[in-house]
C-alpha cells in the first residue's frame, strides 16, 4: 500500500494544483514552498498513514476506524485539513520509510502560524532528512545513481518516485537538469595554469589531466547522436547544435530507469501534469524567448523510449503533442536540426512515437464528414509535431543544396482578364506563387534538396488517417488559412499519393470553374463572346500542328486560358469530350512528339528512357508547348505515356543534374565516368584523356568542347578526376540542354505556376501523376469494377470475362486498358482506384463491344460462348481507334 499510493504524488500534485495556487492567495504570510509540503505530509497521512496501528488520529490512514479514500478525494481532503489547521501525526518508528513520507515530526511542522514570529514559518523547522531529497529541485545522471543505490539498498523506491514526480512535472526543474558541464574557456585555462605553477608535482599532473579531459569532452559530445555518418555530415553542414542538456546522460538515466515499472509510472503522471503547464507558458508567458534552454524539456521528455507504449496514448502524449505544436519557429527549427544529428534509429524511434498516437486516435474514434479528424486535438498536435521530424530527416539525410536551377529570366506573363478580377474584388490566388512551409523556410531547405533521407519518406505515410481524412474538407481548411481550422495538405508527408492526388484535383476543378465564371463576367462586360472552355479543334493527320499552333496563339495572348478545362474536338469525329476525346488526343500528341524521327528527343534502347536532344532543330518554342501539353495532362487529370529519367522531375523542381543522375538518363556514360574514379592505376599514363569532350550531332559529325578553357591542353589526372566527372556530368545534364529545358519549363509552369503541385509532391511522385502506375495488377481493378444494366459479379458472362482477362498477355492487358480508359497506364495508387463499369449491351450478338473512354464504361454484350467473347473483346481492343456516336 505504501509503494502504490508513494506512486502517485505526482497525480495527487496534478489534481489539486489550481487548489493549492487558490488557498496561496489567501495565506500569504506562508511560503508557498512551505504550504505545499504540508499539503504534501496531510495527504501522505491520508493515504500511507503514520504507522502506528493505535493512532487516535482521525484523519490518519493508520486510524482503526479510518474509511480508505482513492486519490483524489485524499487530495482534497489535504487542502481542507491545511485550511483548518488540522493535526498531524508523528511517525511512527516501526513504519517502514516514514523519514521518506514524514520527515519531521508533528511539533516541529505543526501547521500553526501564532508559533511564528510575525506570522512567518521557521524554515530551518522544515528541513528534510538526507535520505528524503526535498531540497533537490533538479536531477544529474550521478544524483539519479546515488538516489536509486539508496532505494536498492532498502528495496524502497518511493524516495526516488517522488523526486522524479517532482523534477519532470516542472519545466523549471527539468531545464536545470541533466546540463552538460560547463568547460572552460582558453583564458580560464591560462589563468588556471599559471595559479597551479607554484603547487606540486603531483597537484601538477593532476591539473594537466584535468586539463585534457576538459579538451577532450567536446570532441567525444559534439554529436548527441548514435554517431551515423549522416549525422557528422550534418554537423559539417549546418554546425553542431548547441544544447546545455547532456542527451547521453538522459538516455543512459532512461535505460536504467525505465525497466522498473513503479519508477516509470512516475515519469507518466509526472508528464500528465507537467504538459498543460508547459503549454500554457508557451501560449502565453513567451518562454523561449526569455529562455532559450526552454527546449531542453522537450529534448529530455522525448527520448523516453517508452512514449509510444499504450499508457502514454491515452492522456500523456496528446497533451505534450500539444504543448509541442506551440513551440515558436525559431525553437521548431532548433529542434529540427538538433533531431537530424541523432541518426536513423533515433529518427525512427520519434516517427514511431507520433504515429503510434496518430493510428490509436483515428481508430478509437468514428470519424466522418460530422466528426472531422481535423477537429481531434490530439491528432493534429501530434502531426504538427511529427513535421519536426520529418524536416530532421531531411537535414540528416544526403543534402544537395547548391545545385539549383536558374529562375526564368522572364516571368510568366500576367492575364489580361486580372483588372476586372481587380475591379470585382477577386485578385488572383497565390500571386506572390506556391505557400511554402514556414518552417522550411526557416530552416533555409526544401524537402527535394535531400537525395536520400535518414529513413524512407514512406515511413511518415499513416494510411488509417488518410482512409478517414474528408479531403473536400481538408481543401476547403487549406485554402482559407485559419488558425482554427487545421488542414492535412499543411503537413503532405503524412498523405498518400492517392489523397494528395485528390486534393490536387479539387484546386484544378476549382481554378477551372473560377476561370469560366471570370469569362463569363469578362464576356458581360466588354460583350465579347463567351469561350468557358480551352477548346482544341484537331485534325487526326495533323495533331501536332493544330494542337501546338492553337496552344502557341494562346500562351501568347492570354496564358490564362490554359487553366480553362480542356475540350478537344477531332475533325470529322463526333465523339463529346468528357475526358475520354482529351485522353485520345494526349496520346496521339506524346505519340508524335518522341518519335525519334523528329530528333527533338534522343531516344536510349537499354533504359528505354528518352531525353533532351542537345542538337535539335527545333526551336525553343516547341519544346515550351510540349511543357505545356504535360502542365495540361496534370491539369486535367490525364495519364501520359512519358518515359523521362528522374533527372528531368528534379530539374522541374528547380534541381541540377549530377552524376549520380547519369545513372538513370546515361547508365553507359555513367559506368565509364564510374571506373574512372575507381581506377587504382596512373590515370593520366593509361587513360590519356584531357578536359575536352566529344559528342555527335544528328547526323554523326563530331562536336567537341572544352569542359575548361583550354581543355584540350589540360590532362585528367588522378587529382583533377572528381572535378572532370562532376564538370561532364553538368554538360550532359544541364548545360548541353539549358535552352531546351528552360523552354520546356516555362511552358510547364505557365499551366501549374499558382498551383500546390510543388508543395505536395516530391519528384518522384510528380513522374506518378504523369505517368501513371506501371504496376497492373488486374485482380484488384477485378474487385473495384461494377455492374450495370442487369449484369453482377456472379453472371455466367462475368465469370468468363475476367477469365479472359486474366489469360491475356501484358500487351493485350495495355490494349484492353487503352480501349475501355483511354490509357494503358493505372492511375495514382494502381488500378484499384480506378472505378470500371461493365454494362449490358443487349443479348448475343455479332457487335463487338464499346466503350465510354470518359466515364471508364465498357458496354459488353452477352456472348453465348467464352470462344466469342475471347475472339470479339481482342478484335475490338485491337483495331480500336476513333470516336462515333452509338
Amino acid at each position: 500500500m505504501q509503494s502504490t499510493n508513494s506512486e502517485c504524488g505526482s497525480q495527487y500534485l496534478a489534481v489539486c494544483h489550481v487548489t493549492f495556487m487558490f488557498f496561496c492567495h489567501f495565506f500569504t504570510n506562508t511560503p508557498r514552498a512551505a504550504a505545499k509540503h504540508l499539503i504534501e505530509r496531510y495527504y501522505h497521512q491520508l493515504t500511507e498513514g503514520c504507522g502506528n496501528e493505535a493512532c487516535t488520529n482521525e484523519a490518519c490512514g493508520s486510524s482503526p476506524g479510518f474509511q480508505r479514500m482513492d486519490n483524489n478525494a485524499a487530495a482534497i481532503k489535504a487542502l481542507e485539513l491545511y485550511k483548518n489547521n488540522a493535526k498531524l501525526c508523528d511517525p511512527h518508528p516501526s513504519k517502514k520509510g516514514a523519514s521518506s513520507a514524514f520527515p519531521e515530526n508533528s511539533a516541529k511542522g505543526a501547521h500553526n502560524f501564532s508559533a511564528c514570529s510575525n506570522g512567518k514559518m521557521n524554515l530551518k523547522d522544515l528541513q528534510p532528512t538526507r535520505e528524503d531529497f526535498r531540497d533537490l529541485n533538479y536531477l544529474t545522471e550521478e544524483k539519479v545513481y546515488e538516489i536509486l543505490s539508496l532505494c536498492s539498498e532498502t528495496e524502497d523506491y518511493s524516495p526516488l518516485i517522488r523526486v522524479i514526480g517532482r523534477v519532470f512535472s516542472s519545466a523549471e526543474s527539468l531545464v536545470q537538469s541533466f546540463c552538460k558541464e560547463k568547460q572552460h574557456t582558453k583564458e580560464e585555462l591560462k589563468s588556471l595554469q599559471a595559479k597551479d605553477e607554484d603547487k606540486d608535482e603531483d597537484e601538477k599532473e593532476t591539473a594537466s589531466g584535468s586539463s585534457t579531459a576538459m579538451e577532450v569532452e567536446p570532441e567525444a559530445s559534439a554529436s548527441s547522436g548514435d554517431g551515423s555518418s549522416n549525422g557528422e555530415n550534418n554537423i559539417q553542414k549546418f554546425g553542431p547544435v548547441e544544447v546545455s542538456v547532456d542527451i547521453d546522460a538522459v538516455r543512459r538515466v532512461y535505460d536504467r530507469l525505465l525497466s522498473n515499472e513503479k519508477i516509470e509510472a512516475a515519469f507518466l503522471n509526472a508528464l500528465v501534469y507537467l504538459s498543460p503547464n508547459v503549454e500554457c507558458d508557451l501560449t502565453y508567458h513567451n518562454v523561449y524567448a526569455a529562455d532559450p534552454n526552454y527546449l531542453n524539456v522537450f529534448i529530455i521528455i522525448m527520448e523516453n523510449s517508452n512514449l509510444h507504449s499504450p499508457e502514454y496514448l491515452e492522456i500523456a502524449l496528446p497533451q505534450f503533442c500539444k504543448a509541442m505544436s506551440k513551440l515558436p519557429l525559431p525553437a521548431l527549427a532548433k529542434l529540427a536540426r538538433l533531431w537530424s544529428q541523432y541518426g536513423a534509429d533515433q529518427i525512427r524511434r520519434l516517427v514511431e512515437t507520433f504515429q503510434q498516437l496518430i493510428t490509436y486516435t483515428v481508430i478509437s474514434n468514428e470519424f466522418s464528414s460530422d466528426n472531422l479528424v481535423n477537429e481531434d486535438d490530439g491528432v493534429v498536435a501530434a502531426t504538427k509535431s511529427l513535421k519536426i521530424v520529418y524536416y530532421a530527416n531531411v537535414l540528416g539525410g544526403d543534402l544537395d543544396m547548391d545545385h539549383n536551377e536558374e529562375e526564368d529570366d522572364e516571368p510568366i506573363p500576367e492575364s489580361s482578364e486580372l483588372t476586372l478580377q481587380e475591379l470585382l474584388g477577386e485578385e488572383r490566388r497565390n500571386k506572390k506563387g506556391p505557400r511554402v512551409d514556414p518552417l522550411e523556410t526557416e530552416l533555409g531547405i526544401r524537402a527535394w534538396d535531400c537525395r536520400k533521407p535518414l529513413i524512407p519518406y514512406e515511413d511518415f505515410i499513416n494510411e488509417p488517417l488518410n482512409e478517414v481524412l474528408e479531403m473536400d474538407k481538408d481543401y476547403t481548411f487549406f485554402k482559407v488559412e485559419t488558425e482554427s481550422k487545421f488542414s492535412f495538405m499543411t503537413c503532405p508527408f503524412i498523405l498518400n499519393a492517392v489523397t494528395k492526388n485528390l486534393g490536387l484535383y479539387y484546386d484544378n476543378r476549382i481554378r477551372m470553374y473560377s476561370e469560366r465564371r471570370i469569362t463569363a463576367l469578362y464576356s458581360l462586360v466588354q460583350g465579347q463572346q463567351l469561350n468557358p472552355y480551352l477548346r482544341l479543334k484537331v485534325r487526326r493527320d495533323h495533331v501536332i500542328d493544330d494542337a501546338l499552333v492553337r496552344l502557341e496563339m494562346i500562351a501568347m495572348e492570354n496564358p490564362a486560358d490554359l487553366k480553362k478545362q480542356l475540350y478537344v474536338e477531332f475533325e470529322g469525329e463526333q465523339g463529346v469530350d468528357e475526358g475520354g476525346v482529351s485522353k485520345e488526343f494526349f496520346q496521339l500528341v506524346v505519340e508524335e512528339i518522341f518519335n525519334p524521327d523528329i530528333g527533338m528527343f534522343t531516344y536510349d534502347e537499354s533504359t528505354k528512357l528518352f531525353w533532351f536532344n542537345p542538337s535539335s532543330f527545333e526551336n525553343e518554342g516547341q519544346f515550351t508547348l510540349i511543357g505545356i501539353v504535360l502542365g495540361l495532362a496534370i491539369y486535367n487529370n490525364c495519364i501520359l505515356d512519358v518515359h523521362f529519367p528522374m533527372v528531368v522531375y528534379r530539374k522541374l523542381m528547380g534541381k541540377k543534374g549530377m552524376f549520380r543522375d547519369l545513372a538513370d538518363s546515361h547508365p553507359v556514360l555513367f559506368q565509364s565516368l564510374k571506373d574512372l574514379l575507381e581506377y587504382e592505376g596512373n590515370v593520366e599514363e593509361d587513360m590519356m584523356i584531357t578536359f575536352q569532350i566529344s559528342q555527335t550531332d544528328l547526323f554523326g559529325n563530331p562536336l567537341m568542347y572544352d569542359l575548361k578553357e583550354g581543355g584540350d591542353k589540360i590532362p585528367v589526372t588522378n587529382e583533377n578526376r572528381k572535378d572532370f566527372v562532376a564538370l561532364y556530368a553538368e554538360y550532359m545534364l544541364n548545360k548541353s540542354v539549358e535552352k531546351q529545358f528552360k523552354a520546356f519549363r516555362r511552358g510547364f509552369h505557365m499551366v501549374t505556376n499558382e498551383s500546390p503541385l510543388k508543395y505536395l509532391f516530391r519528384p518522384e511522385e510528380i513522374e506518378l501523376l504523369i505517368c501513371g502506375s506501371r504496376n497492373l495488377d488486374f485482380l484488384a481493378l477485378e474487385e473495384s469494377t461494377e455492374y450495370d444494366g442487369g449484369y453482377n459479379k456472379d453472371s455466367h458472362i462475368i465469370k468468363d470475362f475476367w477469365e479472359t482477362v486474366h489469360s491475356f498477355g501484358q500487351e493485350q492487358k495495355r490494349l484492353f486498358l487503352q480501349f475501355t480508359t483511354g490509357t494503358d497506364r493505372a492511375p495514382v495508387g494502381g488500378l484499384g482506384k480506378l472505378k470500371m463499369i461493365i454494362a449490358k449491351n443487349g443479348p448475343d450478338s455479332d457487335r463487338l463491344p464499346t466503350s465510354h473512354t470518359c466515364f471508364n464504361v465498357l458496354l459488353l454484350p452477352e456472348y453465348s460462348t467464352k470462344e466469342k467473347l475471347r475472339e470479339r473483346l481482342l478484335k475490338a481492343i485491337t483495331y480500336a481507334k476513333g470516336f462515333g456516336m452509338l
